[in-house]
């Protein structure tokens, strides 16, 4: 699976419109080109906070398309967004998981927030309490 959200970068006037088709939430724009690809990275993090508060499954990125630019989650989110699809298929809330993993719900809370540093181990850890595991491939 790829990391990599396409995002369409218009003119709108003075300035330039930033939309992802993949997190119709994620929108964002500058008063130049530049200035709008470089928010884009930060308007879909914000965008994704969304759908972990919500818990809601994270729409996977559709392919690139030309004229298309793109986004590249960091590892370390790209993890989290598939613990917080899978809790979401199984209808574990964070609550539960808490309990799964011997943890306070605090603690949980900072495993599944985009701008929470956590240790792959500890993300492991989630996804065994969840009876699943990780698999990692480098491409």
């Amino acid at each position: 699976m790829t990391n990599k959200y396409p995002f369409n970068l218009v003119p709108d006037g003075n300035s330039y419109s930033v939309t992802f088709p993949d997190i119709p939430e994620a929108i964002t724009f500058g008063d130049t080109a530049k200035e709008a690809s470089e928010r884009a990275h930060d308007c879909l993090l914000t965008a994704l906070e969304f759908y972990f508060e919500d818990v809601r499954e994270v729409p996977a990125p559709s392919k690139v398309k030309k004229g298309q630019h793109a986004v590249e989650l960091p590892a370390s989110i790209a993890v989290k967004v598939q613990l917080l699809n899978e809790m979401v298929r199984q209808r574990i809330k964070q609550v539960e998981l808490a309990k799964r993993m011997h943890l306070s719900p605090t603690q949980v809370n900072r495993i599944v927030n985009v701008r929470q540093p956590t240790k792959i181990d500890t993300i492991n850890e989630a996804f065994k309490a969840l009876g699943k595991h990780l698999d990692f491939v480098v491409a």
